[in-house]
């Protein structure tokens, strides 16, 4: 049988709001707007050898030791729930920053278990593939299939595909991993606590570019600030972005490093782009399209 492949795209949180952390199980409660883009890592799989995971490209090196590879969760958790599961050895070519916000090990993941879900004629939607998709993390499940959506609660409720026009964006990191815990442990939420703000905006289904941007712009991050003092270069990242002509927003994706700007149009985009290279060379920019 060929080698297959799939695409893992960023991840980015449109919006994220901290509802408050979980007296249950100690987790924070999320409401984001999640969207994904053009950008990628990209994921093979050689189907009926044994299960292995190599990785190359330009961030293969911080992405860490393969044997606890969230690809390689991802299907060992699928392999522990369907008997006989065929399976194969994965090739990932790493081009997304590790530990910047953007879902990337999550995509990746979530990547590995479409593969695997073709190989073996499952739906995305099996009962055993959301049950491996939530064992491998809280962002994996959104990832499953990467279309624009709202995402609650901590990753487990997923709610419907919501059609949004495509949005030209520039997506920035300033080269510092930054780990999701430190920000959470900043955000500095005891369990049980619940944190103040405006209810998040209602995003309807097929909104254009104008009025999506009109339900965004009243929305936040409540991890930027809390990030900021975990990496202080996200506030030069932000102000970067929003001095470059054409932005209409900018903000931080996840847990940081990476921010985004949406813009006027794809032009402006790729200009942005260019000229935050120019002026900051060992930075990773992405220009492209969130969907």
């Amino acid at each position: 049988m060929p080698v297959l492949a799939d695409r893992a795209p960023a991840k980015v949180n449109l919006t994220l709001h901290v509802l408050g952390r979980r007296a249950g199980d100690g987790y924070h409660e999320l409401e984001s707007l999640v969207a994904f883009a053009g950008t990628a890592d990209r994921l093979t799989l050689d189907p009926d050898t044994a299960l292995g995971l190599t990785v190359s490209g330009p961030t293969a090196g911080p992405a860490g030791t393969t044997d606890d590879n969230l690809v390689l969760r991802a299907a060992r958790g699928l392999a522990a729930r369907v008997p006989n599961l065929r399976m194969g050895s994965f090739h990932l070519v790493k081009r997304l920053p590790v530990a910047a916000g953007i879902g990337g090990g999550s995509s990746d993941a979530a990547a590995a278990l479409r593969l695997l879900a073709r190989l073996n004629h499952l739906p995305l939607d099996h009962a055993t593939v959301i049950a491996a998709a939530r064992g491998t993390g809280a962002d994996v499940p959104v990832c499953l299939d990467p279309r624009a959506r709202m995402m609650r609660g901590a990753g487990e409720e997923i709610g419907p595909v919501l059609g949004l026009a495509p949005l030209p964006a520039v997506l920035l990191n300033p080269g510092v991993p930054v780990p999701t815990a430190p920000v959470f442990k900043a955000l500095g939420l005891a369990v049980g606590q619940t944190l103040d703000g405006a209810a998040h905006p209602g995003i309807a289904g097929g909104l254009g570019a104008d009025a999506l941007l009109a339900a965004l712009t009243p929305a936040r991050n409540d991890l930027e600030a809390p990030a900021l003092t975990v990496a202080p270069v996200i506030g030069e990242a932000l102000a970067a972005l929003r001095e470059r002509e054409g932005c209409r927003l900018a903000r931080m994706s996840g847990s940081g490093a990476t921010v985004f700007a949406l813009f006027t149009d794809r032009r402006a985009a790729v200009r942005a782009a260019a000229g935050l290279r120019a002026a900051h060379p060992d930075w990773w920019v992405a220009p492209t399209f969130l969907r």
